[in-house]
């Protein structure tokens, strides 16, 4: 054995605490840590011998660990992002430790894949979604978008009597949506599907980012029985606005089409019996994404999607692994190597397997109730206040404002540098009803009154400083 090899095995144990320590330090100090960091540049070539663990630790510390962000911590408002709960850094650490590639649930290779079967079961039931769904684990809502895309677009094709994972796009595909994720356009172009084919649908009036659902009605009809697919929200990127579930439930009992539910963090409303409303008869839906690294506070990279069992074939037709003997048969055993894109994967489904246990139905209620809590808080201050402005009512997680009068629209993006410079608080720019705005998003587990006051302190200060 590589002598460095030897003495980090015989070494291990010390080398673990020490990396505890270091772990354990800085979850100590992540209200402190700053949420923007300069970068830096890499300066060590690679050394023939090696240096070993405890050297390279070191090393990390003195030139990668300072620009390491709390982007994991409480006033991180950006990109929906979440911050890993006690359980889930304990489910994650493990996933790495015992280094399973989950695919199938018996027979062949490790039996991994049961635990991610006994979690997605775990998730049906926090959602209050049936049984009638066969789910997985993907790295993030983009591949979980790809996933139920990809599996629609088959669909697509056997009502046309083609098989498309086989023979590939030869027409044009429409995709319906009113307010379509980046993924989904991604998306889109990587299945060949083409991200010009979405056809966009008028949004509801009165401030609102929902399907029209009269304008939908009359799209369907332009296309003339084509096979289609709809995407519709379960909480939109700038205001968490969600789709009218119940109404296009009842359009597919009229019309031919693939629903997908793209609800990566929206989904998580069902937690609470105040907001559980907003999903009402999203079970009708042929698929769903749903992002766990974010409301679910587990580590990136960790997302699910649901697709209806009766689309089992028509996923095994698009991600099926059949050209290698040594995988075996389709027929003989479960595998998710014919259900979803990635062959090889990490036990993405401990870190959640552990959250869901650890904390429960309660738990995650708690969570989300107080996220909306805090943007509630955030919204009622901006209304409020004399520097700001909200472009869009506080419906959930998000707030979506701006600088208050047209005239200060010009300093939005100063305002918001200075802001995030200050490195007490994170927001991202947005574009919303013809304005520049700014978008805070709440769904980190930490989050309290205390960090809102820092965050309002903090954005009266600059705004008051770009005004003079």
């Amino acid at each position: 054995m590589h002598q460095q090899l030897a003495d980090d095995l015989a070494n291990i144990e010390s080398l673990l605490e020490v990396v505890k320590l270091q772990g354990l330090d800085y979850l100590g100090q992540l209200s402190q840590r700053p949420t923007i960091a300069a970068t830096v540049e890499q300066t060590h070539n690679l050394s023939d011998e090696g240096i070993g663990t405890l050297r390279a630790l070191e090393l990390f510390n003195s030139q990668f660990e300072p620009v390491i962000i709390s982007s994991s911590g409480p006033r991180y408002l950006g990109f929906v992002t979440g911050g890993s709960t006690p359980a889930a850094i304990a489910g994650d650490w493990l996933a790495s430790i015992y280094d399973q590639n989950t695919q199938a649930t018996n027979g062949q290779g490790d039996n991994s894949a049961i635990i991610e079967k006994a979690t997605i079961n775990l998730l049906l039931e926090l959602f209050g979604l049936p049984k009638t769904f066969l789910g997985g684990f993907v790295t993030g809502a983009t591949m979980s978008n790809f996933t139920c895309l990809a599996t629609a677009r088959q669909w697509a094709g056997k009502c046309q009597g083609r098989n498309i994972s086989q023979s590939g796009i030869s027409q044009n595909l429409h995709v319906l949506s009113a307010n379509a994720h980046s993924s989904i356009l991604k998306s889109m172009s990587m299945l060949g599907i083409g991200s010009a084919n979405i056809l966009k649908v008028g949004t509801e009036e009165g401030n609102r980012e929902s399907i029209d659902l009269m304008d939908l009605e009359n799209k369907v009809k332009l296309l003339k029985e084509q096979p289609f697919i709809l995407v519709s929200s379960a909480g939109t990127v700038n205001t968490v606005d969600f789709d009218n579930f119940k109404a296009i439930a009842a359009l597919k009992s009229k019309y031919s089409f693939w629903w997908h539910i793209d609800a990566a963090f929206g989904a998580f409303a069902t937690c609470s019996p105040y907001y559980r409303h907003l999903l009402d008869g999203w079970e009708n839906a042929d698929s769903i994404t749903i992002d766990c690294h974010k409301w679910l506070n587990v580590p990136y990279e960790n997302a699910v999607f649901f697709i209806k069992t009766y689309h089992q074939d028509l996923q095994v037709e698009t991600f099926q692994n059949s050209n290698a003997p040594y995988l075996g048969s389709l027929t003989d055993q479960f595998s998710y190597l014919n259900f979803l894109p990635e062959n090889s994967r990490r036990l993405k489904a401990l870190p959640v397997w552990f959250s869901l246990m650890a904390y429960g139905k309660k738990g995650f209620r708690a969570i989300v109730e107080n996220s909306v809590d805090m943007a509630r808080r955030l919204g009622e201050f901006i209304f409020l206040s004399e520097q700001f402005a909200l472009l869009a009512p506080v419906r959930l997680n998000n707030v979506c404002f701006t600088l208050k009068n047209d005239k200060n629209q010009e300093l939005v993006s100063v305002f918001l540098e200075q802001l995030n410079g200050t490195g007490k608080v994170f927001m991202t720019p947005t574009f919303y009803n013809g304005k520049k705005g700014i978008r805070a998003s709440f769904v980190n587990w930490r989050t309290s009154v205390h960090d809102l006051e820092i965050i309002t302190t903090t954005m009266i200060s600059i705004a008051r400083s770009i005004n003079n």
